[in-house]
């Protein structure tokens, strides 16, 4: 009688813990992708806004400064 009470707690600890490692695993998985999306949505964000400044810098360079400096 003890004997099946423990084989019948070891077993449903190990779905638990089955259980447990599938949530946390998929946690950190769902995680680490979100965390990858947006550094990459943020770093092709950059490069738009640095083209974007750099096409102003030279439109500015072009006109501006070269008639008020040369």
């Amino acid at each position: 009688m003890m004997m099946k009470m423990i084989e019948k707690q070891k077993q449903r600890n190990q779905v638990k813990s089955k259980f447990y490692y599938i949530f946390w695993g998929t946690a950190t998985f769902a995680v680490v992708a979100g965390q990858i999306y947006v550094g990459t949505g943020y770093r092709l964000m950059s490069g738009a806004m640095h083209r974007i400044f750099d096409a102003i810098d030279i439109e500015v360079n072009r006109g501006y400064n070269r008639d008020r400096f040369y």
